[in-house]
């Protein structure tokens, strides 16, 4: 076999890695997402209302159906009450929401 046939296939695998990794990051922004709201007792419905979102977004972000954007972190991150820590390396993404501490 040549060279030139496995250039497609090599191709075809760096773009398969590519969206492995964001799907390993969309679910872990899911379920930080979820165990923060948990944490505070929190359904869906009402982590929506204090983010200004729609319960069908939550789920959506809790079930990991795509990456969310920095913005929306940034809004869940305040209606959690937490910072919100990522960590992306070539093989990890790793997603934690910090809570705020007491005042």
């Amino acid at each position: 076999m040549s060279h030139t046939r496995w250039e497609p296939a090599l191709k075809g695998a760096a773009e398969v890695q590519a969206e492995r990794a964001e799907i390993r990051l969309a679910m872990a922004f899911a379920k930080a997402v979820y165990e923060r709201r948990k944490a505070l007792g929190l359904s869906q419905a009402q982590l929506a209302e204090r983010a200004g979102l729609t319960q069908a977004k939550v789920s959506r972000v809790e079930g990991a159906d795509a990456v969310p954007t920095l913005p929306l972190g940034r809004r869940l991150a305040h209606a959690l009450d937490a910072g919100l820590t990522i960590a992306l390396d070539e093989d990890r993404e790793e997603v934690t929401f910090v809570a705020h501490p007491a005042a």
